[in-house]
């Protein structure tokens, strides 16, 4: 899995602005988790680009072969919290 293009903790905060689902990373870009999106977002020097109107849409099937593919999976807000809470 290759690293994380931004801060962990901000990685586990961005959501898919279309659908509100986690993000994952995979194949140097942020794909939304939700199945009816299917939006991609670019990430340009380490800031992701969260912008619909610059998104992609991915077709079905190139979209599940992303998803089964490893990769990280923003956590949420709580995974955030419980790191900060334990000194992390």
């Amino acid at each position: 899995m290759s690293e994380l293009p931004c801060d962990q903790d901000l990685f586990d905060l961005l959501v898919c602005p279309a659908s509100r689902a986690p993000l994952k990373w995979v194949e140097g870009r942020l794909v939304s988790t939700d199945a009816a999106t299917r939006r991609a977002y670019r990430v340009e020097g380490g800031v992701p680009v969260m912008l619909v109107d610059e998104s992609a849409a991915l077709a079905e099937d190139d979209w599940r072969r992303l998803m089964a593919l490893p990769g990280a999976v923003g956590a949420g807000p709580a995974a955030v919290h419980a790191r900060h809470a334990a000194g992390g």
